[in-house]
């Protein structure tokens, strides 16, 4: 037992052992990434390779014609913005809600702050229609229901606990030392906040804008539920009419406008990515 837990380490460090690292990490990039690469084949394939009995990669005949469809049959531009609006604001508001609100749930031991992790974790277990009734009932009293700003006010319920339960983790890592030193220094609550705990909670609050903003870009229910106006429908709802009353798939130009909509994801995780890096680092080094 002794030989074979003094030789397993040195196995792992040796070239076999990381062969099979490099060969689980390449698995593990084409499993998540295989779906993106068929749908990008799925777009550019004509009519008849779409239903072709033998499927391949590569389109045999690529083409754009599903794009133009797609862009004709539905007003994807619209849909895109208002997509883009509603992610936009829901992340910022979200984030601009959960910092404070982490920054006292990580700082202050009180009753209200362990009722408020409760909270957290019990509303992360509640169905989304437990939710979204409630909500579709006030927003109608406020006048609010059919309206983008509505469906703003919904994702911050929707986003708040998680990004306050993620955020609170990353408020614990920063050293309390360092918030005295302000005090010592005559820096208030507000201005230690500002000046102190929000640059060393940069990485976290790059991932809870990039969580919240593709939560929000991608959700599908709550949209459908609360917007009643074709003029004001997302993206995910217009990519829905894709699919005909009979259950006919427009595959084709269904792929297009999914490719194109995940655009803006890969676009905002590239802008963040080197935060996002750094704070996954900050994290694996402090635990």
């Amino acid at each position: 037992m002794a030989d074979h837990s003094s030789t397993s380490p040195a196995l792992r460090r040796g070239p076999v052992g990381r062969l099979l690292q490099y060969v689980a990490l390449a698995g593990y990039v084409v499993f998540l990434g295989f779906p993106l690469l068929w749908l990008l084949s799925t777009a550019f394939k004509s009519a008849p390779e779409l239903v072709s009995l033998h499927p391949t990669l590569i389109p045999r005949e690529p083409t754009l014609s599903n794009f133009s469809t797609a862009f004709r049959e539905q007003n994807l531009v619209r849909a895109a913005w208002n997509s883009l609006r509603v992610s936009v604001a829901s992340s910022l508001l979200t984030t601009v809600v959960a910092v404070p609100a982490a920054y006292a749930l990580a700082r202050y031991r009180t009753v209200l702050r362990r009722v408020s992790l409760v909270w957290i974790l019990v509303s992360q277990v509640f169905p989304v229609i437990l939710v979204v009734v409630p909500l579709f009932l006030i927003l109608q009293q406020l006048g609010i229901g059919d309206s983008l700003i509505g469906l703003i006010l919904a994702y911050l319920v929707w986003l708040l606990p998680f990004a306050l339960w993620m955020l609170q983790s990353y408020v614990r890592t920063i050293p309390v030392e360092l918030e005295q030193a302000a005090a010592v220094d005559g820096a208030g609550k507000l201005r230690t906040l500002v000046s102190v705990v929000l640059p060393l909670l940069g990485p976290g609050i790059a991932i809870t804008v990039l969580f919240t903003f593709i939560s929000a870009w991608n959700e599908f229910f709550f949209a459908l539920v609360l917007l009643q106006n074709p003029h004001l429908a997302t993206l995910p709802l217009t990519l829905a009419r894709f699919v005909g009353s009979e259950g006919i798939v427009a595959l084709g130009p269904l792929a297009a406008g999914a490719l194109l909509a995940t655009l803006p994801g890969l676009l905002v995780f590239a802008l963040l990515q080197r935060r996002i890096s750094s704070g996954l680092l900050s994290g694996a080094v402090k635990g």
